[in-house]
C-alpha cells in the first residue's frame, strides 16, 4: 500500500487544511499536551516549505447521539490549544466566529472567515484554528449535511493534510473532506502508521496488555492479538468479566453484555489459546467505588474463588500479582510490548498499574508500545520518570490513538481504516 505523503506536495503560498488530533481539552483544561507536540513537526514541515495553516480538530463529544443536538460551551472549545501553541512555540492562531443555530452547532461556515484568510496570507497571523469539528452539524452526519460541510471545509483550502491518526473514525474532516481537496498524510500518521509495524512484525517474545470497561469495543481486538502475541494480560472491568465468566462468579458491576461477551471470550481463548493468556493471581476487592478506604477493601486470591461466590466491586489488580515469578519470567525474556491499559479503578486504585509498568520498564531490551489517552495519561500521573524517559527512549513509543490502533489490529492493517484509505494511491 502508498501513501499520499505530505513530502510529494507543493505547498508553497499553498492554504493547508489540517486536520490534527487535538482532542486533549478536558473542561476547558490541557492536562497532558503530547498529542498537540507530536504534530509539530508536520507544522513546522508546512510553514517551512511556504504553507498557510489552517487547523481542526474535535474535542470531546458536544454531540447528544440520540437526538442530533450539538452543545457548545468553554468545556469543547479549541481556544486552551491556541493558548498553548503561543506559549509554546509563540505561534499567533485566531479562532474565526461563526453563526450557532441552536440546537444544532454551526451549520455553515459563513464568510466571516475571509479577513482571517486575508490576514494569513498576508502574514498578520500564523495560521487560523477552526472551531471544534464537532460543533458542526455535518461533522458526524451521513446526509445532506456532510457534504454540504466537506464542501465548505475545501472552500477554504487549497490541500488537505491528514496528522490525525487517532481520528480513525470516517468523519467530514477526517474522510469526507478528501474528496474535494488534494489530500496527504501528515508526518505523524506516516510515522504511527510505520511504528505499527512493531505490532504486525514484533520481535517475540511479545506480550500484550489490555485493559477497558467493555468487552463489545475489545472483543474483536483481543481475538486478532491473541492469535500473533506469545501472551495476553486483561485488566480493568473487562478481567472482571472474565474472572467472572471463568470462574462462574459474580462481581458487582459487571452487566449481562459484558458478562456474555467474557464467556464467548474465555470459550474462545480455552477452546484455541489455553496457554497464551496470563492471569494475574490476585486482585483488589472493595465495598465502595468512593475511594481506597481503610478496612473497606481486601486482596483476593483468584485461586481460592468458588463458583457462585459474590464479590463486591473488583477495582485493581493486586501489585502482589505481579511478583509472581512466572509472570516475572515472562516479562523479563518479553522483547515486546503493547500496553493499553490501566489495572485500576483511577483515581484511588493504582498499586496494580504503577506495579505492571515498573515491570515492563525493568525490561531495558524490550521494545514498548503504549497506547490509549487514559493509559498514558495514568503513566505521566503515576510514574512521571517512566513518561519522561519515554518521551527520549528508542525502546518506546506512544501512539496518540488507543482506538485507532486497536481498529488497525483487528483489521490487520492500518490501511482498512477508512481516513487512511482515503488517502492511498495506486
Amino acid at each position: 500500500m502508498k501513501l499520499s505523503i505530505i513530502q510529494d506536495a507543493d505547498l508553497k503560498d499553498k492554504l493547508v487544511l489540517v486536520r490534527v488530533d487535538h482532542n486533549v481539552v478536558e473542561k476547558g483544561l490541557i492536562h497532558d499536551p503530547y498529542r498537540i507536540d507530536a504534530t509539530i513537526s508536520t507544522l513546522y514541515y508546512i510553514v517551512s516549505h511556504g504553507g498557510k495553516l489552517i487547523l481542526m480538530t474535535h474535542v470531546g463529544r458536544p454531540k447528544n447521539k440520540k437526538d442530533g443536538t450539538i452543545n457548545i460551551s468553554n468545556d469543547t472549545s479549541v481556544e486552551p490549544i491556541v493558548e498553548y501553541l503561543h506559549n509554546k512555540l509563540n505561534l499567533n492562531f485566531k479562532i474565526p466566529e461563526f453563526y450557532v443555530n441552536e440546537p444544532y452547532g454551526i451549520q455553515d461556515i459563513d464568510t466571516s472567515v475571509n479577513n482571517l484568510i486575508k490576514e494569513l496570507k498576508l502574514g498578520k497571523i500564523d495560521g487560523i484554528y477552526l472551531p471544534n469539528t464537532r460543533w458542526y452539524r455535518g461533522e458526524e452526519d451521513k446526509g445532506e449535511w456532510q457534504e454540504r460541510l466537506a464542501n465548505q471545509l475545501a472552500g477554504l483550502a487549497d490541500i488537505y493534510v491528514n496528522d490525525a491518526f487517532g481520528s480513525w473514525q470516517p468523519h467530514v474532516s477526517t474522510y469526507t473532506i478528501t474528496k474535494y481537496l488534494p489530500s496527504y498524510a501528515g508526518l505523524l500518521l506516516q510515522k504511527e502508521i510505520n511504528n505499527l509495524d512493531k505490532i504486525f512484525s514484533p520481535i517475540k517474545p511479545m506480550i500484550a496488555i489490555i485493559a477497558g470497561a467493555k468487552f463489545d469495543t475489545k472483543i474483536n481486538s483481543l481475538k486478532a492479538l491473541i492469535k500473533d502475541v506469545d501472551y495476553l494480560m486483561l485488566g480493568g472491568v473487562i478481567l472482571n468479566a472474565f474472572l467472572a465468566a471463568k470462574y462462574k462468579i459474580s462481581i458487582k458491576g459487571i452487566d449481562d453484555d459484558n458478562l456474555s461477551m467474557a464467556k464467548e471470550f474465555v470459550d474462545f481463548v480455552q477452546t484455541n489459546y489455553p496457554n497464551k493468556l496470563i492471569e494475574p493471581r490476585y486482585i483488589v476487592e472493595s465495598d465502595t467505588m468512593e475511594g481506597k478506604i481503610e478496612g473497606h477493601y481486601k486482596i483476593i486470591d483468584v485461586k481460592s474463588l468458588k463458583a457462585g461466590e459474590t464479590l463486591n466491586y473488583v477495582l485493581d489488580v493486586a501489585p502482589e500479582s505481579f511478583n509472581d515469578p512466572s509472570i516475572i519470567e515472562k516479562f523479563k525474556s518479553a522483547k515486546t510490548f503493547f500496553v493499553n491499559a490501566v489495572m485500576g479503578y483511577a483515581p484511588h486504585f493504582n498499586d496494580g498499574t504503577i506495579a505492571l509498568n515498573e515491570l515492563i520498564n525493568s525490561n531495558n531490551d524490550a521494545i514498548k508500545l503504549y497506547a490509549g489517552g487514559d493509559t498514558l495519561q495514568e503513566l505521566k500521573r503515576l510514574l512521571p520518570g517512566i513518561y519522561m524517559k519515554a518521551l527520549d527512549d528508542s525502546k518506546f513509543y506512544m501512539f496518540t490513538g488507543g482506538g485507532a490502533v486497536l481498529t488497525a489490529i483487528e483489521q490487520n492493517s492500518p490501511y482498512g481504516m477508512e481516513p487512511v484509505k482515503a488517502l492511498l494511491i495506486d
